[in-house]
């Protein structure tokens, strides 16, 4: 029996804005999620925690997938011979947050440094999410998934291409990873984990409706820098385009208000770049995934 789909469903994003899915699905194992890309052609995208997505207001078409039921954790799955790792084997749909806490109390590390990202662990692995303490891509042993066009796959970690927020697996959809974590002290986990979170809370507007860094730190003259810092000296921190705004705690967080608009959100992104382009001579990239009624998956 096929899965079940939603149509003209809410797509929940941390911006709180933007349109539709005609279809919305939870595929609770792969069998289910093969039916659903054979049914839909292909035209599959995975809805994650929402953190790091807008949706244009025109919605999209195809079927959104939610891996909410695919988050099982197994472990330790394989003995690793001299290298001190326990390798746990998790469902992409699982809460990276919840994820940290768990592993942080079982005294597992690896994840502590990735504390305040909110993401579904494949999400976090697609993007090789991490920032100033690390990145995922360094507890990475082994993805599995299936293709967009039902075929499964599996990549280990030397067949990855990771690189700063990319992973080479954006054609794919992951549902599950095998996670190489290292045995430590609970209490210093959770005291590394605490300093962490101080941090983030510090120097970005978490209680805010935003989707994290807008844009990729880029490359000048050889070295990476702060694309935030470079926002800020353009003048745009408060900048405001109807209902989006630059937050002024971090120039590379934009806010939406209640009831706002991915158009103005778009329109805001567009507007700050310009102004980097025209005092820094920097072109930034975004981070920021969007998604378009017209874009593929």
């Amino acid at each position: 029996m096929g899965v079940e789909t939603v149509r003209d469903a809410p797509i929940p994003t941390w911006f709180g804005v933007g349109g539709r899915a005609d279809h919305f699905a939870e595929p609770a194992s792969m069998d289910e999620l093969r039916a659903l890309i054979d049914r839909f052609e292909g035209c599959v995208r995975v809805l994650g925690d929402g953190a790091n997505l807008l949706v244009d207001d025109a919605g999209v078409g195809g079927v959104v997938v939610s891996l909410a039921k695919m988050t099982g954790v197994t472990g330790p799955i394989e003995p690793v011979e001299g290298e001190g790792v326990v390798v746990l084997r998790v469902g992409a749909g699982a809460s990276l947050p919840r994820l940290i806490i768990e592993t942080v109390r079982a005294g597992l590390g690896g994840l502590e440094g990735l504390g305040g990202i909110p993401a579904t662990l494949g999400g976090a692995v697609r993007m090789n999410a991490g920032g100033a303490f690390g990145e995922i891509a360094s507890v990475v042993r082994a993805v599995r998934g299936v293709t967009l066009v039902g075929e499964p796959f599996e990549r280990r970690r030397g067949e990855i291409p990771f690189g700063y927020r990319r992973s080479g697996l954006a054609q794919v959809v992951i549902t599950e990873v095998d996670l190489a974590l290292t045995p430590a002290d609970p209490a210093r986990l959770r005291d590394r984990l605490k300093e962490v979170m101080a941090a983030k809370k510090a120097s970005q507007p978490l209680a805010e409706r935003s989707a994290g860094c807008v844009f990729k730190n880029p490359t000048v003259s050889g070295e990476r820098v702060s694309a935030g810092r470079l926002i800020d000296a353009a003048g745009c921190k408060g900048l405001r385009i109807g209902s989006a705004s630059v937050s002024a705690v971090h120039a590379n967080f934009i806010t939406a208000d209640r009831g706002g608009s991915a158009r103005d959100v778009l329109a805001l992104i567009e507007r700050v770049g310009e102004r980097v382009a025209e005092v820094h001579g920097v072109t930034l990239e975004r981070e920021l995934v969007v998604w378009g009624r017209e874009d593929a998956p």
